[in-house]
């Protein structure tokens, strides 16, 4: 029997209402079964009423439902809740966090242009753009994340982009980015931030300044190591062009990934907070030990860009990043000593993991590529997760004993 459609009914109105209000119910169009929970649309295609309206929805001319490479009911639900999250006008989703920067790229910038990339970025980021987009002609420079007059001076009359992540992966360095979005724009460049390891919940860098904000969507928007994704927000008018490269060359979220991303939504603030509070613990725990040279984490009063995190993030994130004494012998004998957390370079995850950047996330970079990045053959990564503190304190004491 049909049933009788409302939809101003069934679907909840979110005029003025705050972030945890949108992390559950933004983006969710009820459908005439009056589902509760958010509907997943596992289907490659769509029917049509008649020939000519399939034909509008191909040509753009009438909106709604083509094909599931980039348009699906529940791609689109994650993409509005996280663009309803981010302050964005529009976002897109992509099959991966490193398809999401291959989609920037490619949807903004063409051969003769200009990018600057953080040096202080994934190890996969610097690869595809030194392996890839230079060979089809863009131009690539990496000046140092925090340094605004590095910026300036890298700036040629071709740059088109800049690129960062704040906080980075793994050294937790910051870059004022209201400031840097004021450089870029100057020249009439775009500013895109990374803002995975802060995610919405402790950082909206479109409120700042940027331009475009980029997740990858497997770390703590997921939050329990399920599923890969990524996404862009931003003005509608930078996501349309997205939205035709997704279209052109599928890099897809699929429907059940998309579902999953948004059920991690309905919880991201509250992990935030527990994953923020036990790693502000353990970064002070471990700057008191011994056989730690130095404690990686814009939480401590000894980070020289705590007052700037304090001004800009919400909270500090989970990675704490972290040099023993000796070299890659020693961090690996740390790393092999724990017994409770997860020897994995993923993060993000309710599980606690530990790494080693310099022959795992960064192992593809030259010697040089990675001291310009910062990191260290003794240099150990530490995401952490929701397990009882105590208990990680413990383990991670397996580790100093091995030392």
């Amino acid at each position: 029997m049909a049933l009788e459609w409302e939809a101003g009914r069934l679907d909840s109105d979110l005029e003025g209402v705050a972030l945890d209000t949108l992390a559950v119910r933004a983006g969710q169009h009820r459908t005439p079964e009056a589902e509760h929970g958010e509907a997943m649309f596992l289907t490659s295609s769509y029917v049509f009423r008649t020939a000519a309206d399939a034909a509008a929805r191909f040509a753009g001319d009438v909106p709604g439902n083509v094909y599931s490479r980039y348009t699906n009911p529940t791609v689109r639900a994650f993409e509005e809740r996280i663009a309803a999250m981010e302050g964005a006008e529009q976002a897109v989703a992509t099959s991966t966090g490193m398809s999401a920067i291959l989609t920037l790229v490619m949807s903004q910038c063409s051969a003769g242009d200009h990018v600057l990339v953080s040096r202080s970025v994934f190890g996969s980021t610097i690869s595809l753009m030194e392996k890839y987009f230079k060979r089809f002609g863009v131009e690539v420079d990496y000046p140092p994340l925090s340094d605004l007059s590095a910026w300036e001076a890298a700036c040629k009359p071709n740059t088109k982009l800049f690129f960062v992540e704040s906080p980075s992966n793994p050294l937790a360095e910051l870059v004022d980015i209201a400031a840097l979005a004021e450089i870029a724009h100057a020249r009439g460049a775009l500013l895109a931030v990374d803002n995975c390891f802060c995610t919405p919940a402790l950082q909206r860098p479109l409120s700042l300044g940027a331009d475009i904000v980029m997740h990858s969507a497997t770390k703590y928007i997921d939050g329990q190591g399920r599923a890969m994704g990524g996404v862009l927000a931003g003005r509608a008018e930078l996501m349309k062009e997205a939205v035709g490269f997704l279209r052109t060359a599928g890099p897809t979220l699929s429907p059940f990934n998309a579902w999953i991303f948004l059920k991690g939504l309905e919880t991201l603030r509250i992990r935030m907070q527990a994953h923020c509070t036990s790693a502000q613990a353990l970064a002070e725990w471990l700057e008191g030990q011994a056989g730690i040279e130095r404690v990686y984490y814009a939480g401590l009063q000894s980070h020289p860009q705590h007052e700037l995190a304090k001004r800009q993030q919400r909270a500090f994130g989970a990675v704490v990043s972290f040099e023993v004494e000796g070299g890659k012998d020693a961090a690996w004998r740390f790393i092999d000593a724990t017994r409770v957390v997860s020897i994995t370079t993923n993060l993000g995850d309710t599980k606690t993991t530990i790494a080693h950047p310099a022959t795992t996330s960064h192992g593809r970079l030259s010697p040089q590529e990675r001291a310009n990045a910062g990191i260290k053959d003794n240099l150990v990564r530490l995401a952490v997760g929701l397990e009882d503190l105590e208990d990680l304190k413990a383990d991670l004491a397996r580790g100093l004993a091995a030392l």
